[in-house]
Formats: structure tokens, C-alpha cells, sequence
């Protein structure tokens, strides 16, 4: 009896994509994938008709009805405000789990690492990533990080259990919470409480910089690394091009309903159209997803002609060299070499097995980490943030400070994060942003009405306020970081 095919939706992309991808769809129907394939337009072309999302409204259609996307490298335009098209479907439709794996392939690939062998989670709907900026001063950007305790429980939970089905062994945090001791911090936070729950699984943190130079130095004492979205994308180039080539990898975004697969790589316009693109990352990208299917017997299938290939030394130009390879191909003829070795296993790299495995993430559990009623939340002062283009900080300090309440009284005055008033260096640079700390004197709650108020004050007196921080604390903690040198 024929088993059915599962639909899956394809963006052939920018660049190299539509070559890479024909490709990886011609290895894909040699093996017998059974798969139903249903191309969408998204990217350059499309941005450029002016849709500004790089997305239309057919192509959301077709990837919310077969919840799997195939994805090719896209190009989005540089300047005019145009978002990430990638960033834009991971958001929506809620792939936070974006699983890397990197693996060296020695001594077929070249690389100073031959056991390496991790995995890296990444946090894919937070952190900077979200691209919430303003520009708030003529000489000042802002840039918002935003971490959840739910999006940090959700893809910390999701690591463990992603070891725990693929057997292994140790799961490492990375974070910058020395610096950022609120935000990483929280993250840092989850990871302790939730590898309490896994104790066959080892677990350990390390700060972001000295954990990148280790996965570029010693990349074989990690195993599975659990970390924020812009780490690590990062840090993800980097294991990648240790193990050989970011063109090997791919890429699996995970969500609860959909997901989204892909090679971790760019667009590469500068060889587009010349056949030297090398299609592995993305039908690494596509083994995955035939794992994600239900379909491991072909993934497996697929994945052992590859490393096959490899082992002969049929490469392509970014990982050909004479100590390695014995000819060089293109993305046509190499593509035609997995197909020709379909049904054989590596004699020398490990072959590999899949089972069929629902890769959905888990809901979020843990009822006491996310249930706000709980929390005693206070309201006690507001940082006012200033434009002044020209202005000492003991003049501003005088300034505001004559607008000080009984309620609200300004502690500090900031730039840059840099106390400058009162008893501010003269060393210390001033640009045009200022933050003025307004705290109630007794440390007790305080209504909204009275920042309404002290705002109001502010534009009468000839400040021009350009945002606001509420600050809160929360079960009698401190809900804002100090400011550097209060």
C-alpha cells in the first residue's frame, strides 16, 4: 500500500537558494521522500513589489496549513526599515526552538577538532532579536532586550528533553550575567531550577565570551549548549566553520504547531547562478525535517550517502582541498553524487540511525515559575530619560532637581548609564541622552497619577522627556539595575 504524502511548503529564496534548493529536492525524490511539495515566493522579489515583510499573505496561508517549511537562504534588502524575513516567521509563528547541530567530519573535512560533537538550542523570539529600536536623540539608538521567564523556562526545558531523547549527556548555559545581572540573569535563574528536574544530565554555566573561545578552542568538552538568541547565532557560525564549514550545517526552528528547516548559511549573492554553491547545509536542514515527519528511515537513507560522498572526497569548493578531497564539484554534480550512493553506509565515519520522534516542543510547565498573582509588585520611582543637546549635568541637576515632590525625588542623573550627578567626574563623556532616577524617599508604593504629574512638571519647566522606565520591585526586590557608579 502507498503511504501518503505529507505536504510541506518550499521557498526556493535568493542568492544560491534556488540552486541549492533543486539540489536538495532532487536527492530528496531520488530517495523517496514521500513529500507533496508547495513552492512559495518570499525574499528579495518580494520585498522589493513592496511587501514590506518580505512575506504575502499566500505564502502564511500555505505554511500555517502544512505546518513544514523548507526554507532556502533569502536576501533581505539592506536599509529602508525592512525586518528579517526570518525573524519575522520564527516570531509569529512561534519556532522558538532553533536546534543546530555541528559535527566534524575528520578527516574527510578539514578542521583542527576531529571528536566534535554538539548541539547547540538557541532561544529563537527574544533578546535583541525582537528589533524593538528607537532612535531617540540625534547621537542615540536604543535597543531593547526583552527575556521572559516563559520563553526562558520553555527553551531551557526544551535543551534537557532534546538531550534526553538524542542520549546526551550534558546540558551548558551561556549567558553575560555577570553584566547583565537582570536579564541573562533570569535566564541563568531558570537553567538552575529547571536542571534540577534532570539529574541524569549534567549540567554547568559559563559566561557567553569565555564559552565562545572554548567552543572555538575546545569544542569537544561540549555536548548540548543552551543559550539566548543572539549568542547563539553567534556562537552557532562559530562551532559551525570549527567543524569544517558553515555550509555543512543546518538548522531545525521548532515551534508547537509548525516548524521551519534550513541551512544556517546566507544567500551568497557573489557566486549566485555560478554552480559552486554547496547544498549540504540545507539538506542537512532537510533531514531534519523528514525526522520531523515521521519519515527517519529515508533521513537516515539521505544523511549516510552524504557522509559517503564526503568520505570520497567528491567536495565542493568551500571545503575542497588537496589533503582532503580527491575532486572538486558543483552544486549540480554534487547533488548527483549523494544520489549515486544512496543505500550505502560510511566505511569510515559513523553511520547514522534516526527514529521517528515528534520533535514539537513541550508546553511550558512549572505553575509556580509563571503565575504573576503571586508576586508582591510595587510601584516606587521612574527613570525620565532626556534629549539635551547642550547641558552640563550640574545645570540639568539643578533643573530637575527643583521639581522634587514630597513623593518623587530625583536620586541620580545618568548618561550613557554613567552616573555624572551628583559628584560626576569631569572625565566622564557626556552625549545627548539623560536619564533622571526619580525615587519615592520612603521606598513605599507610589500611585500613577504622581509620575503623570511629575511629567507634566518636567515639559513646563522646559525639559524635553523622551521616555519612561517605571521601576518596580517585586516581593521587596528590586526590579531595575543600578546605574554605573550609584
Amino acid at each position: 500500500m502507498t503511504q501518503p504524502k505529507t505536504p510541506i511548503t518550499v521557498a526556493y529564496g535568493d542568492g544560491i537558494g534556488p540552486e541549492i534548493m533543486a539540489a536538495t529536492l532532487k536527492i530528496l525524490e531520488a530517495a523517496g521522500a514521500r513529500i507533496a511539495v508547495e513552492k512559495i515566493e518570499v525574499g528579495e522579489k518580494v520585498y522589493k513589489s513592496g511587501v514590506s515583510s518580505g512575506i504575502p499573505d499566500s505564502a502564511w496561508e500555505s505554511i500555517r496549513r502544512t505546518k513544514v517549511l523548507l526554507k532556502a537562504p533569502i536576501t533581505t534588502p539592506q536599509g529602508g526599515g525592512y525586518k528579517s524575513l526570518n525573524v519575522s516567521i520564527r516570531a509569529t509563528l512561534g519556532l522558538y526552538a532553533n536546534v543546530r547541530p555541528c559535527v566534524s567530519y575528520y578527516p574527510f573535512v578539514s578542521t583542527r577538532h576531529p571528536k566534535m560533537d554538539l548541539v547547540i538550542v538557541r532561544e529563537n523570539e527574544e533578546d535583541l532579536y525582537t528589533g524593538i529600536e528607537h532612535q531617540q536623540t540625534p547621537n542615540v539608538v536604543q535597543c531593547l532586550k526583552l527575556i521572559s521567564r516563559e520563553g526562558s523556562e520553555r527553551i531551557i526545558r526544551y535543551a534537557f528533553e532534546y538531550a534526553k531523547q538524542n542520549n546526551r549527556k550534558k546540558v551548558t548555559c551561556m549567558t553575560k550575567d555577570n553584566i547583565m545581572k537582570m536579564a541573562d540573569g533570569l535566564f541563568h535563574q531558570v537553567f538552575n531550577k529547571i536542571a534540577l528536574e534532570y539529574p541524569e544530565i549534567a549540567n554547568e554555566h559559563m559566561i557567553i565570551d569565555i564559552g565562545a573561545a572554548r567552543i572555538a578552542d575546545r569544542p569537544e568538552q561540549f555536548d548540548v549548549i543552551v543559550t539566548l538568541n543572539l549568542y547563539g547565532d553567534i556562537i552557532s557560525d562559530i562551532a559551525a566553520e570549527v567543524a569544517g564549514s558553515v555550509g555543512l550545517a543546518g538548522s531545525a526552528n521548532i515551534g508547537r504547531e509548525c516548524a521551519m528547516f534550513e541551512a544556517i548559511h546566507g544567500s551568497a549573492p557573489d557566486i549566485a547562478g555560478q554552480d559552486k554553491a554547496n547544498p549540504s547545509g540545507l539538506l542537512q536542514g532537510a533531514v531534519q525535517m523528514l525526522v520531523h515527519i515521521n519519515q527517519p528511515e529515508i533521513a537516515a537513507k539521505i544523511h549516510n550517502a552524504w557522509l559517503r560522498t564526503l568520505e570520497e572526497g567528491l567536495h565542493t569548493a568551500d571545503i575542497y582541498t588537496q589533503k582532503f578531497s580527491q575532486k572538486l564539484l558543483g552544486t549540480h554534480a554534487f547533488a548527483e553524487s549523494v544520489i549515486a550512493h544512496l543505500g550505502q553506509l560510511p566505511k569510515t565515519l559513523a553511520p547514522v540511525t534516526y527514529q521517528a520522534k515528534n520533535l514539537k516542543a513541550k508546553q511550558v510547565t512549572g505553575e509556580e515559575v509563571l503565575n504573576p498573582l503571586r508576586i508582591d509588585r510595587q510601584l516606587v520611582g521612574v527613570d525620565v530619560f532626556f534629549y539635551h543637546a547642550s547641558c552640563s549635568p550640574e545645570t540639568l541637576g539643578a533643573g530637575i532637581q527643583a521639581l522634587n515632590t514630597e513623593d518623587l525625588q530625583l536620586t541620580l542623573i545618568t548618561n550613557r548609564s554613567v552616573k555624572v550627578w551628583p559628584n560626576g567626574f569631569e572625565e566622564t563623556y557626556c552625549g545627548d541622552h539623560w536619564r533622571g532616577r526619580f525615587l519615592s524617599p520612603t521606598g513605599q508604593r507610589i500611585r500613577p497619577p504622581i509620575i503623570i504629574d511629575l511629567l507634566a512638571r518636567i515639559q513646563k519647566a522646559g525639559f524635553e522627556f523622551i521616555k519612561i522606565e517605571n521601576l518596580y520591585t517585586y516581593d521587596g526586590v528590586r526590579g531595575y539595575s543600578l546605574a554605573q557608579g550609584e
